[in-house]
């Protein structure tokens, strides 16, 4: 696995609210690519969905992933991120979209849940890294 260099851990902090730009395989072998709220627990990177989304059908039938994080101050610095879902889970879902809310809206509630849908989080474990800017 590699790590994200020192110098491009600020991207990965709240305070930097850089968007994930996470791209799944449809069925067809097509590739597909939705801009996503994300935080990490220290080692896997962690995005929210809604049960039944292209990316969630995506990632269930086919875990492997990849990830862009811009820098919003310079769009020529980023990470790139390429990895596999190791873990989908209900369990703390709605929970975890709220953080992703105050963290890009200081919105502790994210005001756009469904309560006839349930929430996800993936645990996206990182393979290959590479940085740029």
């Amino acid at each position: 696995m590699d790590k994200i260099p020192p110098s491009f851990q600020d991207l990965l902090k709240a305070e930097k609210r850089a968007f994930a730009y996470l791209a799944t395989v449809m069925e067809d072998g097509s590739p597909q690519v939705t801009p996503v709220w994300f935080d990490m627990d220290g080692v896997h990177i962690l995005i929210n969905s809604e049960e039944g989304r292209i990316k969630d059908k995506n990632m269930r039938s086919r875990p492997k992933i990849a990830l862009a994080i811009a820098d919003p101050d310079n769009p020529y610095r980023y990470i790139q991120v390429r990895g596999k879902v190791v873990e989908i889970t209900k369990v703390g879902g709605a929970e975890h979209i709220d953080r992703l809310s105050y963290k890009y809206t200081g919105n502790p509630i994210y005001e756009a849940k469904n309560p006839k849908k349930s929430r996800v989080t993936y645990k996206i474990m990182p393979e290959k890294v590479s940085v740029m800017g």
